[in-house]
């Protein structure tokens, strides 16, 4: 028997009184009054505790904002664009005005049923990744398989900035081979400059090393990299992650063109591949790029591009603009201070160094601070502004 039905029955069969029940039970007198009064209200539901949940819930998320979640929900997966949470919380931000966060957009889902919870996977920290620091230090490259409406199967090259995961370019061809790699290449370096290195897989269009036990030379791509002077890298066999981001891209590339009716030609469907490239790179947010988007983050820095002649000492330094509006750079083995302006006091800044060429680049705007060429006589590298007159 509950301590509630006790009480209660000590008063109304009994016949006690409720301060001779309060002391009974240890309890205070006003609660023995609660009891009775809902006791002869509602009768036995006085036996069981009432909820606590609070009548009103005012940091609640509105009704109205639930069916926007759901709503984006399901049109991004109609698409096939990515329909997580965080990227629900970017379109809530940018197309609605509405700031939720992602667990409670997360919550919400599972609620609805549209999320399945899954036992907490492989940590991130755990994963090694590496990223090319400037645009255009890497390319990535993979060709993949599409089949058209009649089942014909058309090859897929893609091109892919390996900083920004800015996708250079991705076009259809009946089938991929040494020529169409070069040529595809050397059109895609014509808009966009050629790269420092490419990396790609052992495919014998890239490479000739496994071919006939590696005897049969240079082929037409490994010898156009070597005559620009561009680092030429590949994946060890069997070890496809080395080439992640260019598989990643492909993957979402096929989801998006599932969720459309496959196209009749190859025309057609380069006109697809024309349409989601444009999507990836300016409209859709990128995780792993603090949810901005390719084009935002390959134009927001200076490319880089094949090492020509002496060797240059290229270096970025991410650093933080000092109280008084100076950084330091070590050249040559000396210590050299340049001046910012105290303006900038406090700000992230990326450093681009070639040998004594240096661009200064606020790291969260991308605002170019200062451009200088390092003068190896002076110490200090002023701003050149004139001072402030004292006061």
């Amino acid at each position: 028997m509950s301590k509630r039905r006790s009480i209660i029955l000590a008063v109304e069969l009994e016949g006690l009184s409720q301060a001779d029940v309060a002391r009974l039970y240890g309890v205070s007198r006003g609660w023995v009054s609660k009891l009775i009064a809902r006791y002869r209200a509602d009768g036995d539901a006085a036996f069981e505790p009432r909820s606590r949940r609070p009548r009103a819930s005012p940091n609640a998320t509105p009704p109205e904002t639930v069916e926007t979640i759901l709503e984006l929900r399901r049109t991004l997966s109609e698409q096939g664009l990515d329909a997580g949470p965080e990227t629900i919380r970017w379109h809530l931000r940018h197309h609605h005005g509405i700031e939720v966060s992602a667990a409670t957009i997360r919550r919400r889902l599972i609620t609805a049923g549209l999320i399945t919870p899954q036992p907490r996977k492989r940590p991130k920290s755990s994963y090694i990744r590496f990223q090319a620091d400037p645009p255009n230090e890497t390319w990535q490259t993979d060709t993949t398989h599409i089949r058209l409406a009649d089942g014909t199967d058309v090859e897929v090259l893609t091109w892919l900035d390996d900083h920004s995961r800015f996708a250079l370019d991705v076009t259809a061809f009946v089938v991929v081979n040494g020529r169409a790699v070069v040529t595809s290449f050397r059109e895609t370096a014509g808009q966009h400059g050629y790269p420092a290195s490419v990396l790609s897989d052992n495919g014998m269009y890239y490479t000739a090393r496994f071919a006939r036990g590696g005897r049969t030379g240079l082929n037409r791509f490994e010898t156009l990299l070597a005559d620009l002077g561009i680092d030429q890298k590949h994946s060890r066999p069997n070890h496809p992650t080395t080439c992640g981001k260019v598989e990643r891209f492909q993957q979402t590339l096929k989801k998006w063109l599932r969720a459309r009716p496959a196209a009749h030609t190859i025309d057609d469907l380069q006109t697809l591949l024309d349409e989601f490239v444009d999507h990836y790179n300016h409209h859709r947010p990128h995780a792993s790029l603090g949810r901005s988007t390719p084009a935002a983050i390959y134009t927001r820095l200076p490319k880089t591009g094949p090492a020509s002649g002496p060797a240059t000492d290229y270096r970025i330094r991410h650093d933080r603009v000092d109280n008084y509006g100076k950084v330091t750079l070590r050249y040559n083995g000396r210590l050299y201070k340049i001046g910012i302006g105290r303006e900038h006091a406090a700000t992230p800044i990326t450093m681009l160094i070639a040998d004594r060429d240096i661009r200064i680049i606020a790291t969260a705007t991308g605002e170019l601070l200062r451009q200088l060429e390092l003068d190896p006589n002076r110490a200090y590298q002023p701003t050149g502004k004139p001072r402030n007159p004292r006061t």
